[in-house]
């Protein structure tokens, strides 16, 4: 099946989207250092179940275009994800979030839950579960480098070989083919991508960055467990500090939370072991 195209405007921002199937919506928000293809193989799967499947370029990736007012906080991927529902003609929908997609996730069904009918989290954990050991350090380090100045020359490097590596260390055991590499990184090559991607970091992770009109909204998605079912998958050979948080986030959840560890992976569990994660998917949105 071939995907399909589209473009909504939500949130004040033109959101371009891959798209399969038809039924009750599934939403698919992508992460870093990704894109909407992250979802090739869950489209199709998706549309096969008969769901509409639709995967996003998040805000600032191309070709979505820029926010107006230049913000990448998490809280407002939250807020995008909601307004998409309704933008792309659903009263509610299924959202699967993997990456920065996973925490605009979570944020989607603390802001919304009753428009969003079960969640599904790819490769991270609640962010109240993180903590501060070294072994979180050490596998966050790239949140703290992307606030310097020279990050974007240094990730633009060698036609992105930053990039590169960084999928390698994210999933060491994952040699992702050729295509999914050249695809991200074209989508990096596009005017404006890279520095609203490095602004997701920027504006989340350094204070002085955060719009203090988000404060109330910030406070309410970090205290408010969880109040939809989720199915929440991880990686045994993620960065170093996931899995323990991945372990300790189960009181983050008010409604049932299913964890799935597939021994192995890494950050990209779903591209790595597509078959297995898909089809725990379908399992879950059936129930």
């Amino acid at each position: 099946m071939k995907l399909s195209t589209g473009s909504v405007t939500a949130n004040s921002i033109d959101f371009h989207y891959l798209e399969l199937g038809s039924g009750p919506l599934v939403l698919c928000l992508h992460g870093f250092p990704d894109n909407a293809y992250t979802y090739r193989y869950l489209l199709p799967v998706l549309a096969d179940a008969g769901f509409r499947g639709v995967a996003p370029f998040m805000r600032g990736y191309a070709p979505t275009g820029q926010p107006p007012d230049g913000r990448f906080e998490s809280i407002l991927l939250g807020q995008d994800a909601i307004a998409l529902i309704g933008a792309l003609g659903a009263n509610e929908a299924f959202v699967v979030g993997h990456d920065w997609g996973g925490f605009a996730t979570l944020a989607s069904a603390v802001l919304a839950p009753e428009r969003v009918r079960r969640i599904v989290t790819l490769g991270v954990s609640h962010p109240a579960a993180a903590g501060q050991d070294y072994d979180w350090l050490k596998g966050s380090w790239h949140a703290y480098f992307f606030q310097m100045p020279f990050a974007e020359s240094a990730v633009a490097a060698n036609d992105y070989d930053f990039i590169v590596r960084w999928w390698r260390d994210a999933s060491p055991e994952y040699d992702p083919p050729a295509e999914i590499i050249e695809s991200v990184k074209a989508t990096f090559r596009s005017p404006g991508v890279l520095t609203s991607a490095l602004n997701y970091y920027r504006h989340t992770f350094h204070p002085a960055n955060r719009d203090p009109s988000l404060n109330a909204l910030r406070e309410k998605v970090a205290n408010t467990p969880i109040p939809v079912a989720a199915l929440a998958f991880h990686g045994t050979r993620d960065r170093p500090g996931r899995m323990p948080a991945f372990e300790r986030m189960d009181k983050y959840f008010a409604a049932n939370v299913q964890k799935v560890v597939i021994p192995g992976t890494g950050h990209f569990i779903h591209l790595e072991r597509p078959e297995e994660v898909n089809t725990k998917i379908i399992e879950f949105l059936k129930k």
